[in-house]
């Protein structure tokens, strides 16, 4: 009886971060694309799908985990914050991970679910553009949105994009510079300054789904749009 125990599933494929940032393992456009609907689906559930709205606080990479068909769960919920009826925001003295962490969370301590929908920002950039938000190029001079941002201003998205995802040969070229700007996109309207000006997990659920039909369109590659009914029954988390 003095014995507790979390029982989790194993997750044999490993997180995020080891596909994303090693020369061994890889993920083409779809697979990314595929995994960020599946961790936007779990966010959307924790914000939108209960009682009461549930904010994880780390959303990174290196807690989302990838099953034996690389379906990704959303991991690690040791900081995460369970809100009260009618509660827009919590203060808090917890740390979460530089990079990441919404400007109203690092510098004030409040945290909401627009907190998520920013470190989601994040971490989309860093799935497409290869480089984490701690690389060395980036500093107080100018971050990884910044970089992304001024990319999309010059409309040179092909400048930033990982390089196994844009092989020049690709018959699909276009297709993919037009997938990949429209995902950069999303990412700023989640990594908006003000939490008041940022979309939330609904919203940004449905613009993945379609940027990924789009996508399968555009590549004449139209299987069944996704496996929806078991991302809504596991909810990814």
């Amino acid at each position: 009886m003095e014995f507790k125990a979390l029982i989790l599933t194993y997750m044999p494929n490993g997180s995020l971060a080891k596909w994303l940032h090693s020369n061994i393992h890889g993920l083409d456009l779809t697979r990314r694309l595929k995994i960020a609907i599946d961790v936007a689906a779990a966010l959307e559930y924790l914000h939108h799908g209960y009682t009461f709205p549930v904010v994880h606080c780390d959303i990174k990479p290196s807690n989302v985990l990838l099953n034996e068909d690389m379906t990704a769960h959303l991991a690690d919920f040791g900081i995460s914050m369970l809100f009260d009826g009618g509660e827009v925001f919590i203060q808090t003295q917890t740390v979460a991970t530089i990079g990441y962490a919404a400007p109203e969370f690092g510098m004030e301590g409040k945290v909401s679910t627009k907190g998520d929908v920013f470190s989601f920002g994040v971490m989309l950039l860093e799935m497409f553009t290869g480089k984490r938000p701690t690389d060395d190029m980036f500093g107080e001079e100018r971050s990884l949105k910044e970089w992304v941002r001024e990319a999309l201003e010059q409309n040179a998205t092909t400048q930033i994009v990982a390089p196994a995802l844009l092989p020049m040969e690709d018959k699909h070229f276009s297709a993919k510079v037009q997938c990949l700007s429209s995902i950069f996109e999303l990412a700023m309207k989640c990594l908006a300054v003000s939490a008041d000006e940022r979309i939330n997990m609904i919203e940004a659920l449905s613009a993945l789904h379609k940027i990924y039909e789009a996508f399968a369109a555009g590549t004449e590659r139209c299987r069944p749009r996704y496996d929806f009914p078991v991302t809504t029954r596991n909810h990814g988390v």
